[in-house]
């Protein structure tokens, strides 16, 4: 589970460990948060393990299945990945006029290049039957001009979400995309600073609120668990009907 300690990532680690899963909670540098969220799994009597490398650098999906292989294997366990969850992204406000090769770079080494290579890499340890869910966005669907660079690679996960369901269906394992909508978590808190700016936020749902990460993780779930077994290649709107 990549990017799990806060906000959405944290809401789907938490409600898979509650499943039952072994759940390895990535992270980069917030070690506190990760703590937090593998204290909160363990209170509840789940399971989870912390597992810090940065991503979008050389090496990282090496980095990544070192640190999880060396943890299992402490365990005593047979390094084993039967539900990979790709969620962690940065993003970046820039208009088309504001977009610098950095802010492609810094996106795109994060949110596809890094995505790609974790998603080969776990597919070496990955049994006939496992799971791959992609975190995509409801900005795919519609025009966000604001955020130009980061709509652009969350369109890149959905096509690769489609290449590898097709690919991969042959080993039944089942990839999808779960696209959200305005939920809170610390990525948009800019934007949630004043009455007005939630109210706003809210109103493009049509059940006018903001949604909460546990509404992204019970549809997780679901695409993590054995009843998704006739579910591939798409792309789940969890946006509250955002923009309809």
């Amino acid at each position: 589970m990549t990017g799990a300690s806060r906000g959405i990532g944290r809401g789907i680690a938490e409600r898979l460990a509650a499943d039952g899963a072994l759940v390895a909670v990535h992270h980069a540098r917030n070690v506190e948060a990760a703590a937090e969220v593998v204290d909160s799994i363990r209170a509840t009597g789940g399971d989870a393990f912390p597992l810090r490398t940065e991503l979008g650098v050389p090496g990282d999906a090496q980095a990544l299945y070192s640190a999880f292989d060396a943890e299992l294997l402490r365990r005593g366990i047979e390094p084993r990945l039967d539900i990979l969850v790709n969620n962690a992204a940065v993003s970046g406000s820039a208009r088309i006029h504001e977009v610098t090769p950095e802010l492609v770079d810094r996106i795109f080494s994060v949110n596809v290049t890094a995505l790609l290579f974790v998603t080969q890499e776990g597919l070496t340890r990955m049994p006939d039957g496992g799971r791959i869910i992609n975190l995509s966005s409801a900005i795919t669907r519609m025009s966000y001009p604001e955020s130009v660079v980061y709509s652009m690679s969350k369109g890149a996960v959905n096509t690769l979400t489609l290449a590898l369901a097709k690919e991969l269906g042959p080993r039944g394992i089942t990839v999808n995309a779960v696209a959200p909508g305005f939920t809170a978590t610390d990525m948009n808190a800019k934007l949630r600073t004043t009455p007005e700016g939630v109210a706003r936020l809210a109103g493009l749902s049509v059940f006018d609120r903001i949604g909460n990460p546990s509404d992204i993780a019970g549809l997780v779930a679901f695409l993590a668990s054995p009843d998704s077994l006739w579910v591939t290649g798409q792309r789940l709107d969890a946006s509250g009907g955002m923009h309809l």
